[in-house]
């Protein structure tokens, strides 16, 4: 592998991880609401995308960044502050930046897979995965995340 897919691959992860704390922190915070209900599945299949580019990264032979993979947990230890509403004082603000960034996330690990698609021909380890079916995927996790988010913006973004 060249250097430059290393760096990028290193830098997906570090925002692989930080997608599927958080996606996990809104799942747990929301237990036995509507929105934890979207998330308990949506924070599954993240959690099943980050393993795939950690498997794909292992059959790369991908070195793992301990700078980057510290600034995702240092990341990831941030948020669970900062979302929490702790900060802010106002757990549906917490909520709502919380949907928001992982909404980002997805769509930040969308462009991942199509960027893989592009060079899927020059390695054989990318021909193993199907890519389309992450690219859908990606597209029905931003799908269910943006529309919480939508729904959550009157309450937190008012007064």
């Amino acid at each position: 592998m060249t250097e430059s897919i290393d760096h990028y691959l290193n830098d997906h992860m570090s925002g692989a991880t930080l997608g599927s704390n958080l996606a996990e922190q809104i799942h747990e915070r929301n237990e036995g609401t509507p929105l934890g209900d979207i998330m308990g599945p949506v924070a599954a299949d993240i959690e099943e995308d980050r393993q795939t580019l950690d498997s794909l990264m292992d059959a790369l032979d991908v070195d793992r960044n301990p700078v980057k993979q510290a600034s995702g947990w240092v990341a990831e230890k941030l948020s669970t502050f900062k979302f929490s509403g702790a900060g802010s004082g106002d757990p549906e603000h917490g909520n709502f930046m919380a949907l928001e960034t992982l909404a980002l996330g997805i769509l930040g690990k969308r462009s991942l897979w199509v960027a893989l698609q592009t060079v899927a021909g020059q390695h054989s380890e990318l021909r193993d995965l199907d890519l389309d079916s992450l690219v859908i995927r990606a597209d029905a996790q931003h799908d269910a995340v943006e529309r919480s988010r939508v729904q959550a913006a009157p309450v937190a973004l008012s007064g």
